[in-house]
């Protein structure tokens, strides 16, 4: 399987903290599993600076620039399951998690 740096933001990690504690997600994942979640990524990703500048391109939903920003600030790809972003698959390198998978499997 293939390798890969995981980068995250203090915003998107602030999201992910905010979107774990949804009354329908906490149906599935425990508070204490949700915070571990987060402890782990901030602890095994790469934190950057938000970005200052915007993203090459917006998505429908204005909350997802920064991702976009973020992205294309360090190089990477994006990685979301949001209808939104994945519109945009065909002009920026964003990629659902199952097509992430299999694109690192090659």
């Amino acid at each position: 399987m293939g390798a890969f740096d995981l980068v995250a933001s203090p915003l998107l990690l602030a999201e992910l903290e905010r979107v774990l504690a949804y009354p329908k997600l906490r149906r599935r994942i425990l508070e204490s599993e949700a915070t571990a979640i987060v402890e782990w990524l901030g602890r095994s990703a790469t934190i950057v600076a938000d970005p200052d500048e915007p993203g090459p391109r917006t998505s429908e939903d204005p909350g997802d620039d920064y991702l976009i920003a973020l992205a294309a600030h360090e190089h990477a790809v994006l990685v979301s399951g949001d209808r939104h972003l994945l519109e945009l698959a065909g002009e920026l390198p964003i990629y659902a998690p199952a097509d992430f998978l299999s694109l690192l499997a090659q």
